[in-house]
């Protein structure tokens, strides 16, 4: 599994090095992995408010599948980089996560990060750490994170 990671972030460096300066399209999909580990999605509504989701598979004992959507507010001007953009993201959202042998969970998502924006390529990187507040079968919280890759169009 860390093979197959470190080939897809240096496959995107290496794509994202070669190709041509160009505006990131409005719709990206790539991978995120952490926990949960799955499949992203991200539509830009406008400059900086989005909408994202994931179908996502958690590498717990439970065998859980999540199905996780956030909207989410970028800020692009707190952080300054020479090439590129960094921008700092916030949102709010919802996870339905299934599990094989036990309850299934709803829970609300409050996610934040960073991502980066080649300057040159249609690909973003980005890290993130979710607090998530579990709704059902029982109240408490709990925090996820991942790292992920995209690409736009």
């Amino acid at each position: 599994m860390k093979r197959f990671i470190l080939f897809v972030v240096a496959l995107a460096l290496c794509l994202a090095g070669t190709a041509q300066a160009k505006p990131r399209g409005p719709f990206g999909i790539g991978i995120i992995i952490g926990e949960p580990t799955g499949v992203d999605v991200k539509v830009f509504l406008n400059e900086t408010n989005a909408i994202e989701g994931a179908l996502a598979w958690s590498l717990s004992e439970d065998n859980e599948v999540h199905i996780q959507a956030e909207y989410l507010y970028h800020f692009y001007d707190w952080i300054k980089v020479k090439k590129g953009l960094l921008p700092v993201f916030f949102g709010i959202g919802g996870r339905i996560v299934f599990r094989e042998n036990a309850d299934d969970v709803f829970g609300l998502r409050i996610p934040g990060g960073l991502s980066y924006e080649f300057a040159e390529g249609l690909f973003d990187v980005f890290i993130e750490i979710v607090p998530i507040l579990n709704l059902t079968p029982d109240t408490d919280f709990d925090l996820e994170g991942a790292i992920g890759l995209r690409i736009w169009f």
